[in-house]
C-alpha cells in the first residue's frame, strides 16, 4: 500500500467515518467547505470531545515540530492537513472551517492506526484514467459484508452494475477479500473524489480523467522510420538477429578482401609479361 494515504471527508457526507491506516505513514486529509467560507481560518483539531479537543494546526499558524502540514486552496474550496508518522496515539481529529463570533463549522473522523494491515485499502489513492477507455480500482478488505463503490456527494454502486455521471461502473468480489470496480466510457467530467466503503470504514480514490498521451509512442514510430529508411535490412527485435547480422557482415568483408586481393595480385603478376 501507498506509503502516503489521502483521504476526503465532505462535511455534510462523511459523518464519524473511519479509515484504518498504517503506523508509521503519512495522510494527507483534503477537507471541503462551502464558498462562504473561503477566507475563513481552518484548522484540524484533536482529541474525541469537540470540547476538549486542541489545535493541530492552523492554516494561519504553522506547526513548528512538522508532525502536521496544512494548506488551503480557496479555488476549489478545500484545505488539505497531512499527518505524518502515524501512531495508536493519533486517532480521533476534526476537521474545522473557524466562525467568527458563532460556533465553528466542524466534522468528526477517526482513524483506525494499525501494525498490521489496515482493514480496508486500495493500491493506489491517486489515479489516472483515459478518455473513452476504462480504468479498474481494487478494494482490499480483511471482512466480509456489502461493499460500495461512491462518488463524493454523487450516488454509490453497490449491486454488480450500474453508473456514475455517465460512467457504466460493474463490480465483483471473485477474488479473495478484493473488491474489484471498474469504469468504462471514461469521460473529463468523471474526473473527482470516489471511495471504496463498507459499514463504516472508508477509503477513498481521486480518478484524473485525461487524454491519453500519443507523443512517446509517435517519437518510437518516428525513429523506427528514420532508421529503417536508411539500413532496411536493420529490422531486427532480438540480440540473436543483431548476432547474425554482425556475423553476416563479417563475411562479406572477408569475400571483399579476397576478391580485391585476388584482383590485386592478377594485375601485379600481369606486368611482368
Amino acid at each position: 500500500m501507498a506509503a502516503h494515504l489521502i483521504i476526503l471527508l465532505l462535511f455534510s457526507v462523511l459523518k464519524g467515518c473511519e479509515v484504518s491506516v498504517k503506523a508509521g505513514k503519512s495522510i494527507s486529509i483534503p477537507c471541503l467547505y462551502e464558498s462562504q467560507y473561503k477566507n475563513h481560518v481552518k484548522y484540524l483539531c484533536e482529541g474525541y470531545d469537540w470540547t476538549f479537543c486542541k489545535y493541530a494546526v492552523k492554516t494561519n499558524e504553522a506547526d513548528p515540530s512538522g508532525k502536521y502540514l496544512i494548506s488551503d486552496d480557496k479555488k476549489l474550496k478545500i484545505f488539505t492537513v497531512t499527518i505524518n508518522q502515524l501512531t495508536n496515539e493519533n486517532t480521533n481529529y476534526w476537521c474545522v472551517v473557524e466562525i467568527n463570533k458563532g460556533e465553528d463549522y466542524k466534522q468528526y473522523f477517526q482513524l483506525s492506526v494499525t501494525r498490521g494491515t489496515p482493514s480496508l485499502y486500495v493500491d493506489h489513492q491517486r489515479i489516472t484514467g483515459y478518455i473513452g477507455e476504462s480504468i479498474t480500482i481494487r478494494c482490499h478488505h480483511s471482512n466480509s459484508g456489502e461493499m460500495k463503490w461512491c462518488r463524493l456527494g454523487r450516488n454509490c454502486v453497490t449491486g454488480s452494475s450500474g453508473s456514475i455521471d455517465g460512467a457504466a461502473v460493474t463490480t465483483h468480489m471473485r477474488d479473495p477479500n478484493v473488491f474489484t470496480v471498474t469504469m468504462s466510457g471514461l469521460k473529463s467530467e468523471n474526473s473527482g473524489w470516489y471511495w471504496c466503503a463498507k459499514a463504516d470504514i472508508q477509503i477513498p480514490v481521486y480518478l484524473n480523467v485525461t487524454v491519453k498521451p500519443i507523443t512517446s509512442e509517435y517519437c518510437k514510430i518516428s525513429n523506427k522510420i528514420h532508421v529503417y529508411e536508411f539500413f532496411p535490412f536493420l529490422h531486427f527485435t532480438t540480440v540473436r538477429d543483431i548476432r547474425m547480422i554482425i556475423v553476416t557482415v563479417l563475411y562479406v568483408l572477408i569475400w571483399i578482401v579476397i576478391v580485391v586481393l585476388f584482383i590485386w595480385f592478377i594485375l601485379r603478376h600481369s606486368e611482368y609479361y
